[in-house]
């Protein structure tokens, strides 16, 4: 079963169990009030062992001085011994100055990982809390506070089921656009640019351009000693094969 299938039948019966429990005195608490929920998540931080998130998009953060104050709460918990994973949307790694601080953080231990899927905002605090966004939007009021084991172990696995189809940050394919990926994807499976151009319904002309873009994107210059759609296809493969 395609991994992102499974992905998102995994978030649909997740929401059903959340919608069933609406009147359930079980401990699941809607917060709407988003400096609540700041104030919430900085009462667990200090005790945590463990962090998991998956961002959408990369967290708000401020110029100058709150920037560099929320980067230094990451290494203070770090250097405490906490262990954190992150995932994020390729999305993320467009905007150059987000892709920098993220490349910072992995250096110093808050390991990264890319996906091309949609997923939900959420941070699971050891297997104690978890704090899920309520809708896909950014900073969207909404989230729901669990402490209900049977939730965590299902937002837990979500997440452990996401890490391990994601790709490393250092991988340079995640510089490709979907389009590029399609093609690459496609050109993996050993088919000639007229062939992707009448999988993806679109111009001889059209994959020449992608192919050409995303030599460029993973540093292939034309050589005559190497085959660049031989060594595109081994950058894939790398980036797809754990």
């Amino acid at each position: 079963m395609d991994e992102s299938v499974s992905l998102a039948r995994l978030v649909h019966r997740l929401e059903e169990v959340v919608g069933g429990l609406r009147g359930i005195p079980v401990d699941v608490e809607r917060v709407d009030d988003d400096e609540l929920v700041r104030q919430q998540i900085a009462q667990v931080v200090p005790a945590a062992g463990e962090l998991r998130a998956m961002h959408p998009w990369y967290p708000r953060t401020e110029k100058g001085s709150e920037e560099r104050e929320g980067r230094r709460r990451v290494l203070d918990a770090l250097e405490r011994g906490m262990k954190m994973r992150t995932i994020v949307h390729a999305s993320v790694m467009d905007d150059p100055r987000k892709a920098g601080r993220v490349r910072q953080l992995h250096a110093a231990g808050d390991l990264y990982r890319i996906v091309d899927e949609p997923i939900q905002q959420l941070l699971v605090f050891d297997r104690v809390v978890a704090f899920l966004r309520m809708t896909p939007f950014a900073y969207a009021p909404g989230t729901l506070v669990i402490r209900q084991q049977s939730l965590l172990t299902a937002l837990i696995d979500l997440f452990e089921r996401t890490w391990a189809g994601a790709r490393e940050i250092n991988e340079p394919t995640h510089r490709l656009s979907a389009r590029e990926r399609e093609v690459l994807a496609l050109i993996a499976e050993g088919r000639s640019n007229s062939a992707v151009a009448r999988a993806l319904s679109i111009t001889e002309a059209a994959v020449g351009k992608h192919v050409a873009s995303l030599f460029t994107k993973l540093d292939l210059p034309e050589t005559p000693d190497d085959n660049r759609r031989v060594l595109a296809v081994l950058a894939y493969l790398r980036g797809m094969v754990r």
